[in-house]
Parts: structure tokens; C-alpha cells; sequence
């Protein structure tokens, strides 16, 4: 299944995810991109080697924006472009999850 930002009037005003959701960019690497100029004009932006197990993408991104600043692509996060494949049976226990607090991703 999947988890996305929630958007708003054109903002991202949070997010919709099971794992950890207080992180300040509860995001998978796959779901974001930086611009180069933003960067370069950045350059103390570090991925922490030492961050905690689902916080080195919020390690850069907290670098660079706030998540007030995020910009909403892919027709404001309603499409998929990106996804990681497995050969496995997949191990929905964060869906099911979100299901028994009756907030399942969309189907």
C-alpha cells in the first residue's frame, strides 16, 4: 500500500503514515526530490550519518525546508510516480494498521 502527504489548498499540511508519523518528514528516500540550486545555496545540508532509523531523510530535508515549504507534486501527491518493488510477499502490518484505526490508504 502507500503513504503520502495530505495537501491542502496547495500545502502540505501533513502527512498520511503509520511508521513513526511524528517525524518532521515521515517520507521514504524515493518520495522526494531536491532542486540543485536549493542545494548548492545549502550546502551544510547533511544526510546525519548518526540519525536515528527513519530520520536520515529528515536529517537533509530539515536542512534545506521547513514542511510548511514543501511543494506538492504529481497533481498534489494523488498520483504514484515512484515505488519500491519487492519479489516478496509484502508485510502490510502498517496498513493493516492504519485500517484498524479506520484510516487505510486509499484504495
Amino acid at each position: 500500500r502507500f503513504e503520502r502527504p495530505l495537501v491542502a489548498g496547495g500545502r502540505v499540511v501533513g502527512f498520511h503514515t503509520a511508521w513513526k508519523p511524528e517525524r518532521p518528514f515521515p517520507l521514504d528516500m524515493a518520495g522526494f526530490a531536491v532542486g540543485l540550486p536549493l542545494l548548492l545555496a545549502r550546502p551544510g545540508a547533511l544526510f546525519d550519518p548518526r540519525a536515528e532509523r527513519g530520520y536520515l531523510e529528515s536529517s537533509l530535508l530539515g536542512g534545506l525546508v521547513a514542511p510548511a515549504d514543501l511543494e506538492p507534486k504529481a497533481d498534489n501527491c494523488t498520483q504514484v510516480l515512484v515505488w519500491h518493488t519487492r519479489t516478496e510477499k509484502p508485510k502490510l502490518r502498517q496498513e493493516e494498521q492504519l485500517q484498524r484505526e479506520g484510516r487505510g490508504s486509499d484504495p
